[in-house]
């Protein structure tokens, strides 16, 4: 099967974060099994998603992680031309959910598993499959612990999250919050026997935004976004409850740092009476290439793209570079056709991935890359 084959196959599979992944892993691993390659499977807590993790070559340190997510965003609401989970060619375009975020790109690594199998390689190929990146990352932690536990150290993780092939060495990182507020209810006509949860809360995302706007005067490139505000029950009831969803991406770990305290500050100034609790509900850390160079180097010589990146996305790299595994972020497709109705891969794209593959099995059979 060559790469558009298994993207057809891939694409048929719907993934949606919502969704279980087993079908498609499970035909992942079957597949694998077919060229004599072993592949483990680390299931969710509720056993309806699981994480792959296969090695090919050698049991020795010094491979090459090649990482993708195997989720897709909804298409509920989106006016598409054709059936999202039937991958359909149109003017050297291929159409289908998740052919550019990011199947394309796992069609391309599975393809070259018989290339690969053919050279004899001196250091492994690491192929490692996640779940549940599209809504926070939750899959990839229980991935990497796996991949430290049962292989070698390896030289280099590439995420194929879409950059048309360039290489990508540093994103911010998200970092996904709940607020609460809890006041106490009570009839409006009487609203000094109650406390207000939603006007705090007001309040305080007043001065939130206030906030982010003076970090981009500055030039600071962390982001704030209030995305969701929930409360009250009525419009003659004191509103006991209010619950702000917002996020914020920054650069590296001192700005992460600063706006934690900054939000801690604007809460301690509201006015006493209300109960006020953030939780964080996602994580995905930014990425700070710590031997950047040396990584761009190795990713150049398979035949990446420059010149080189910073990505306005968040991706799963962070992670393993937080596990001590150098990494960075290049695959095939770009970015704006993410997430979209009508979403496509070039053909061009997945070429270039092909012979980027190639460069990664010939580096890894060669005696000293």
């Amino acid at each position: 099967m060559d790469t558009v084959d298994i993207l057809r196959t891939l694409c048929a599979f719907d993934t949606t974060s919502c969704r279980s992944n087993l079908d498609l892993i499970r035909w992942v691993a079957a597949y694998l099994d077919e060229h004599r390659i072993a592949a483990r499977l680390v299931h969710s807590d509720d056993g309806t998603k699981a994480n792959l993790l296969a090695t090919i070559g050698p049991d020795v340190a010094g491979g090459i992680v090649l990482s993708g997510h195997t989720d897709v965003v909804p298409v509920d609401d989106q006016d598409w031309d054709s059936d999202p989970f039937m991958l359909v060619e149109r003017d050297g375009r291929f159409y289908g959910r998740g052919s550019a975020d990011m199947k394309g790109f796992v069609a391309a690594c599975l393809a070259a598993v018989p290339r690969w199998r053919r050279l004899g390689l001196r250091r492994p190929v690491h192929l490692a499959l996640s779940y549940d990146e599209e809504v926070g990352c939750f899959g990839v932690p229980h991935l990497i612990a796996d991949l430290q536990a049962h292989v070698q150290p390896p030289t280099l993780a590439i995420i194929g999250e879409p950059t048309e092939m360039r290489i990508g060495r540093a994103h911010r990182g998200f970092y996904g919050q709940r607020t609460v507020f809890r006041g106490c209810p009570a009839h409006s006509s009487h609203p000094a026997l109650g406390a207000s949860a939603i006007e705090p809360a007001a309040l305080w995302i007043a001065a939130l935004a206030k906030y982010g706007r003076a970090l981009s005067l500055r030039g600071n490139r962390t982001t704030l976004n209030i995305g969701c505000l929930r409360g009250g029950t009525a419009i003659n009831i004191v509103p006991g409850c209010c619950e702000v969803l917002w996020e914020f991406r920054p650069p590296d770990a001192s700005s992460t740092a600063a706006v934690k305290a900054e939000v801690e500050r604007l809460l301690c100034g509201l006015p006493t009476g209300v109960a006020v609790e953030t939780a964080q509900i996602a994580e995905v850390p930014a990425l700070v290439a710590k031997n950047a160079g040396e990584a761009a180097a190795i990713a150049r010589s398979f035949g990446a793209r420059w010149p080189p990146a910073e990505l306005p996305f968040g991706t799963e790299a962070g992670f393993f570079e937080r596990a001590g595994i150098p990494s960075l972020v290049c695959g095939p497709g770009a970015i704006a056709q993410a997430h979209q109705p009508n979403e496509w891969i070039a053909a061009s794209e997945l070429g270039a991935a092909d012979r980027f593959l190639d460069g990664v099995g010939t580096w890894l059979a060669a005696d000293r890359p």
